[in-house]
């Protein structure tokens, strides 16, 4: 498994490193810096030399490195990596060489933790933050009951909850949020329409309640089951390690006893009978060598009840547009000369509401005449109580010993950034 874990600098300065193994030596650090750092031809994540692998991962400005020489599962130690970057978020908000020296001793003490000899071990932030903490020293009177619930936390089948949590108000927060990708012809045809989900949760829950999550009755994941009218169609699903998978694969009912406060409970995706927000309709026309003329229509495809918020449009000019005369009835339009982008922001769309933009780009005249490439348009967007993909919520409940009432709380999100493109 991992032989040796370091973090570089951008300059290729060790901030950290650590040795689970004797298979190296502290110098196979200058390997690294030298082959990949300092090489800035070096694309690949993944770099082997002889029998040595690197596999690095860039977040800010360094390098997280895991150092070995056998045939491992690559997947693992890059998820190793990002759940190491995920716990250093969670201690001290973000990771950057500034934060990494200031938590010099606490980053040695989660590496230490979350591996040994090489092997991941248990990397659950709840667990790790009731025993390696950066509060006060618990006092004496107190360290010998403290550390026997850790103990048993740590070892027992529920790593990730401890039993003598409670709440004045207990309630349960749960967000689906999707991001829609798209990728339209200039013919209107879609070439690439796929959603990225995932489940949100906060569980502010006393004691160790067990919590029943039900979505569709038509949730189809298996390939050979599809075709099926307004089911809807995951491509795949990963889901939280306090997950039952049997009850899910028997019911679709999603059965599990929360950790304590905010995770992710599922990610998934969907690639077929995805729900477009927005329609866009672009009519643009070069007129000879010195304008482009425009008309883009807008249209929101979801029920009149919803509304699309932070809508803004990336209308490409050409290269040579000196000016653009934009009108528009809704939000406002303006040229941006230093991205070649007319950028057209609408504070609020509701459903079936129709947004258009005309315009004029005029352009400098020029001795050769370049083809234009026309880029496409990019939309960004929101909208809330909706969903791309059709999933739903169906119902949320939570039973615990207690018998207390809990409050829950359901939200949707669908949204777009810089994937939404619609050519011309």
């Amino acid at each position: 498994m991992i032989s040796a874990f370091f973090i570089f600098n951008q300059k290729g300065e060790v901030l950290i490193s650590r040795l689970y193994r004797t298979d190296f030596k502290r110098s196979i650090a200058d390997v690294f810096r030298i082959q990949v750092v300092s090489n800035s031809d070096v694309r690949s994540p993944i770099i082997t030399l002889g029998s040595t692998s690197f596999f690095h991962v860039r977040v800010s400005n360094l390098y997280v490195v895991a150092v070995t020489k056998t045939n491992v599962n690559a997947a693992l130690i890059f998820e190793f990596c990002y759940k190491f970057i995920t716990i250093c978020k969670s201690y001290f908000g973000k990771i950057d060489e500034e934060a990494v020296k200031n938590n010099f001793v606490l980053i040695y003490e989660l590496i230490d933790e979350i591996n040994d000899f090489g092997y991941p071990q248990n990397s659950e932030i709840d667990t790790l933050k009731s025993y390696i903490t950066t509060e006060s020293v618990v006092s004496s009177a107190n360290a010998v009951e403290e550390s026997a619930k850790i103990t048993s936390q740590a070892t027992g089948a529920i790593n990730w909850r401890r039993g003598d949590v409670k709440y004045k108000k207990n309630e349960a927060f749960v967000d689906v949020i999707e991001t829609v990708n798209l990728s339209m012809s200039a013919k209107g045809n879609v070439l690439r329409a796929d959603v990225d989900g995932h489940i949100q949760m906060r569980a502010y829950l006393s004691g160790t309640p067990e919590c029943k999550f039900g979505l569709n009755d038509k949730l189809v994941i298996d390939k050979n089951d599809r075709g099926a009218p307004d089911a809807v169609e995951l491509d795949d699903c990963r889901f939280h390690q306090c997950v039952r998978l049997h009850d899910f694969d028997a019911t679709r009912t999603i059965s599990f006893i929360p950790p304590d406060g905010e995770f992710e409970l599922m990610r998934y995706r969907s690639t077929s009978n995805v729900k477009l927000p927005l329609r866009v309709m672009p009519t643009v026309n070069e007129i000879g060598t010195t304008q482009v003329s425009y008309t883009v229509v807008v249209k929101a495809n979801f029920n009149n009840k919803l509304s699309a918020t932070n809508v803004v449009l990336r209308i490409p000019t050409p290269l040579n547009t000196t000016s653009v005369d934009c009108k528009v009835a809704n939000g406002k339009a303006k040229y941006v000369p230093a991205e070649n982008v007319v950028v057209w922001k609408i504070p609020r769309m509701q459903g079936g509401q129709e947004c258009t933009f005309s315009g004029t780009a005029s352009l400098t005249s020029t001795t050769t005449r370049q083809v234009w490439a026309r880029p496409p348009i990019d939309v960004d967007f929101q909208v809330l109580m909706f969903t791309a993909s059709g999933l739903i919520v169906r119902f949320l409940r939570v039973f615990e010993k207690g018998n207390y009432q809990s409050i829950k709380w359901v939200r949707y999100l669908t949204k777009a950034s810089g994937s939404y493109q619609i050519r011309f």
